[in-house]
């Protein structure tokens, strides 16, 4: 399985997890607050911030706005479906300048399209990767315009069919896309621990040979860092700095201790995974001479005495004759006197 190059890192199977702070809307709307947001998760070591491309035209249809005109939950819904849409798009602007404040502290800027004209601004804008919401995967005329762009490209696969991941990643190649990363999904805020299913990481990575990460949607910390374990190679974690916050997604968000235990501890998972062939680092094998056990006698013994297994106990330290050594002191005789206790050294035996 090849590594693939976002902006400098390397993502892929022996490499840290590449770690993507989804802001998505949680800006509410307010630019201060966004730049904000973007600082603490530079701070917390995120390796990017993602948003989402979406203007209130190219998402939802005026029928689904008409359906959606008031809420119960207050917190996560201000008001009509329509009005959030419209507080919390970024408009082609705020794309720029958001794009150019992280090249300034230096953290990648990604953000989830969905339409031709975002892939377009996203390109302008020189995005390491175009990212794929689940709900997308299915619609082929877009996979097939992101993938002309020739950029690399993270898919989210939730809600989807193994049959439809394999559609996808088919249009995504023969169209012309950079590397494909496929991250494993479950689109319910927040999803029931039995149906999360981690195994689907190794398999995903079995099944299409490439590299696979986890779009979290939990809460907390222990499913992304137990998904890193697991083979995931990019953690997407919605982000925010307040999870009392009024709107849709900053309750089931990590927020900055969250998200830094995830960079953190991520990156240790990683590295303490390690290789499948077993190795006895040089530490272990130095601690060896301390731990292990040696040939000792257990009584005063003579020269000339000839040892049998009874005369014999295994104590530390681990140098000397070792336990597994011993059939070849039983039967030797003793090449001088020795004290209760004495450890044996090759040079003790005669024969």
């Amino acid at each position: 399985m090849e590594k693939i190059n976002l902006g400098g890192h390397l993502v892929g199977p022996g490499e840290p997890p590449y770690v993507i702070a989804e802001i998505g809307s949680n800006h509410n709307g307010d630019m201060q607050l966004c730049r904000k947001m973007i600082d603490v998760a530079k701070q917390c070591g995120a390796d990017a911030v993602k948003f989402q491309s979406w203007s209130k035209q190219s998402l939802i249809s005026k029928t689904e706005y008409a359906r959606n005109t008031e809420y119960a939950d207050k917190k996560r819904h201000f008001g009509s479906l329509e009005a959030m849409v419209e507080r919390y798009q970024f408009t082609v602007q705020q794309h720029a300048e958001v794009n150019e404040y992280c090249h300034s502290i230096g953290i990648h800027f990604l953000s989830s399209s969905f339409a031709p004209a975002e892939v377009d601004l996203l390109d302008e804008l020189d995005v390491p990767a175009f990212k794929i919401a689940s709900m997308d995967i299915n619609h082929l005329p877009l996979l097939e315009y992101t993938a002309s762009k020739g950029r690399p490209v993270l898919l989210s696969t939730g809600m989807a069919t193994l049959g439809e991941i394999e559609q996808a990643v088919d249009v995504l190649q023969r169209h012309g896309s950079g590397p494909v990363v496929l991250l494993h999904c479950v689109s319910i805020y927040p999803p029931p621990y039995e149906i999360i299913n981690l195994r689907n990481i190794p398999m995903l990575m079995q099944a299409f040979d490439l590299p696979v990460g986890f779009s979290d949607h939990t809460f907390g910390t222990t499913i992304p860092l137990a998904a890193v374990a697991m083979g995931a190679s990019i953690i997407e974690k919605h982000f925010t700095l307040d999870k009392e916050m009024d709107g849709w997604d900053h309750a089931i968000s990590a927020d900055p201790h969250e998200l830094e235990v995830i960079v953190r501890e991520g990156r240790n998972v990683q590295m303490a995974l390690g290789s499948s062939v077993r190795v006895v680092a040089p530490v272990e094998m130095e601690k060896r001479k301390k731990f292990r056990r040696r040939v000792v006698v257990r009584r005063e013994m003579h020269q000339g005495e000839t040892l049998t297994m009874a005369d014999l106990d295994f104590k530390r330290p681990g140098t000397g004759i070792h336990p597994t050594e011993v059939a070849y002191v039983v039967g030797r005789k003793l090449a001088r006197d020795v004290d209760e206790d004495h450890e044996l050294d090759w040079p003790d035996l005669v024969g």
